[in-house]
């Protein structure tokens, strides 16, 4: 499958990086599509964005911009040019003025949901047995060992900043809804997926489908990709 000249940027969540997109990426190569997976440095709300700002200046083109959970707040601080369409991934989508813990805990959480506080250095890191209870509880066994090898923690500063005027307001967006999200509950993502005006597909998966579901998320990122070559 061709995508003409739209590109492809995949943006990771907290407790992840760049690779928790590895088998997205591998089949986006394979049909020909430039994609890019920077690392966060999950240190502050405007240090992502910022980090953000320069991959995209790295890639020519339109392009399909893709957040998962808490990316979905990174991704719709950009204004740049090139970002034709959305994807949110099982993502958090704060409305203009509201931060990222606003919509994160507006529901009540999973009852395996991992309890979160900052340890002695100020940063938020996931307990080990909550990759197998809640962050990834479909993924195989040698999937589940590389997130927990990979995380990465988040800091605080990251998700109690206002954000911006979010760019889904101004640009046509894809939402997946992970019905078995521990998480991010069902409810809270269609909440903000209907707020957005987003196009919605809803698959009784996990909270990280591009591991445990990657095909789900293609089809996703393809009809985006379709739509922004379209137009």
């Amino acid at each position: 499958m061709s995508s003409g000249n739209v590109n492809v940027l995949l943006v990771h969540g907290a407790w992840a990086d760049g690779s928790s997109w590895s088998k997205v990426i591998r089949q986006l190569a394979a049909d020909g599509i430039a994609v890019s997976a920077p690392s966060l440095p999950l240190t502050s709300f405007d240090d992502d964005v910022a980090a953000l700002e320069r991959a995209l200046e790295r890639m020519s083109g339109p392009l399909v911009l893709a957040g998962h959970a808490y990316a979905g707040a990174v991704i719709a601080a950009t204004r740049s040019d090139k970002v034709k369409a959305l994807v949110y991934v099982a993502a958090l989508a704060p409305d203009e003025g509201e931060a990222v813990a606003d919509v994160f805990y507006r529901a009540e959480p999973d009852p395996r949901a991992p309890k979160l506080a900052p340890d002695g250095h100020g940063l938020i890191y996931l307990p080990d047995t909550a990759f197998g209870a809640a962050f990834a509880q479909d993924a195989t066994a040698e999937d589940m060992a590389v997130l927990a090898g990979v995380q990465r923690p988040i800091s605080p500063a990251c998700i109690t900043a206002p954000v911006p005027r979010p760019l889904w307001k101004e640009r046509p967006t894809w939402f997946l809804v992970a019905e078995q999200d521990r998480m991010i509950g069902e409810e809270s993502q269609r909440f903000m997926a209907a707020r957005m005006g987003a196009q919605v597909r809803s698959r009784a998966v996990d909270h990280m489908p591009m591991v445990t579901a990657p095909t789900l998320v293609l089809e996703v990122l393809h009809e985006a990709i379709a739509a922004a070559r379209a137009g």
